[in-house]
């Protein structure tokens, strides 16, 4: 046997983490290449309680399922915790971050030293499509409530949930 699969041989795991409330192209396109760059993906919902969100963990696991479903090598699952801690319990040695600007760099930055260090978890900085450049879960939410259009921004789940959501009746 050939492959990750075969004796001696490696699975190659990452992970690409956020709270994904909701997620938008610009996360599904770092998803989709992370996705050809290993052979599991795991997209960690993060769960920060101190934050009330647009959706529930469990209905943004469920969009996440859904507008990834083309990718046989993702798996989503939520976490409570340190990210470093997800890796550790699943043998993930990479967490693979999309970076739109300098400012994103930064904080990341600090962010990768800090996860490497208490850990050894390497963070690899992707550059977001151009595309995507400006884009937030926050931007869409706050356009979407008042009504503007965020077709183009995320995928057509995504449109269908935060409609309903937001939708004053």
């Amino acid at each position: 046997m050939t492959g990750p699969e075969s004796e001696g041989s490696q699975v190659r795991r990452a992970v690409c983490p956020g709270s994904f409330d909701p997620i938008t192209n610009g996360h599904l396109d770092i998803i989709a290449r992370a996705s050809r760059l290993y052979d599991e993906v795991y997209v960690a919902v993060m769960v920060n309680q101190s934050k009330k969100g647009l959706f529930e963990v469990d209905e943004r696991i469920e969009l996440i399922r859904q507008v990834t479903a083309d990718y046989a090598n993702v798996v989503v699952e939520s976490h409570h915790g340190l990210l470093v801690d997800f890796c550790k319990q699943r043998d993930i040695p990479a967490i693979v971050k999309g970076l739109r600007a300098v400012s994103d760099f930064d904080y990341e930055l600090q962010m990768a030293q800090m996860n490497n260090g208490l850990s050894g978890v390497e963070t690899l900085f992707v550059p977001t499509n151009p595309t995507y450049s400006f884009l937030s879960s926050s931007l869409v939410k706050e356009v979407a409530a008042w009504g503007g259009d965020v077709s183009h921004l995320v995928p057509p789940a995504v449109l269908e949930a935060l409609d309903k959501r937001l939708r004053k009746d």
